[in-house]
């Protein structure tokens, strides 16, 4: 398999050249931009394995990269870097589209670490992308399938396009019916990381999940809100 190809948007130019002698010492391929519309065009020129986004960038910000990769790109792992006490901004980027954000300032070990994480799941999606059509191991609930193979998902008889991320989080609660789940255990278990402090990023992709597989996202009937604890998948014959 060929080197992956990680693209990193940040306009400071210390700390882009730190993300950048990082990656490549960690044996990645890397590409960087300063601004939002030459990483965009950088995306249509090769589409990389990874987007590394700053927030805050000159002209076009992270936020509007994330909202027009998503459209153009569903799959693209996108990590965001926020400022600490940018909340709104790590609030924001999770409900467009984001899988994930740092806070600055960050460990570049931690940083290189959820890099190799995420690219562990991407490189599961292609691999599913390559196999033949799956003839097993179809997990079936009334109005919802998931091909764990194939790594496909079908909503009352259409597939819905799910990020990486998304897909994952949704399998491993389907996995275990019925069984609560804190937030941590969720970041441990999906996200592979083990910090406090992203909560929030568990609770976007559940609102997003919901708004992909639900009838009504509002009152779901498959991702249930266990309060107090976290949420857990249920099964409900007519949903």
């Amino acid at each position: 398999m060929s080197e992956s190809l990680i693209l990193v948007v940040e306009d400071d130019t210390e700390l882009q050249g730190l993300l950048v002698r990082r990656l490549e010492d960690s044996g990645y391929r890397v590409r960087a931009e300063a601004n939002g519309n030459d990483a965009l065009a950088a995306i249509e020129e090769e589409v990389p394995d990874l987007l590394l986004l700053d927030v805050m960038l000159p002209g076009l910000n992270g936020l509007d990269v994330c909202r027009q990769v998503r459209v153009s790109h569903p799959l693209l792992y996108v990590i965001m870097l926020t400022a600490r006490t940018d909340e709104l901004d790590r609030v924001v980027g999770l409900e467009v589209g984001a899988d994930d954000y740092v806070t600055k300032p960050f460990s570049l070990s931690e940083l290189v670490a959820r890099v190799r994480s995420a690219l562990r799941r991407v490189r599961l999606t292609e691999e599913a992308a390559s196999m033949p059509p799956a003839t097993a191991e179809i997990i079936s609930f009334p109005g919802l399938h998931i091909d764990p193979i194939m790594r496909r998902v079908i909503v009352r008889d259409n597939e819905i396009q799910l990020t990486v991320l998304e897909y994952d989080l949704l399998l491993f609660l389907a996995r275990n019916v019925d069984r609560p789940f804190t937030r941590l255990q969720l970041l441990d278990k999906v996200w592979d990381i083990q910090y406090e402090g992203y909560d929030r990023t568990v609770d976007s992709h559940i609102q997003r999940l919901r708004a992909k597989i639900e009838k009504d996202h509002a009152n779901p009937m498959f991702i249930k809100t266990v309060w107090g604890v976290g949420y857990k998948f249920e099964i409900q014959e007519d949903a």
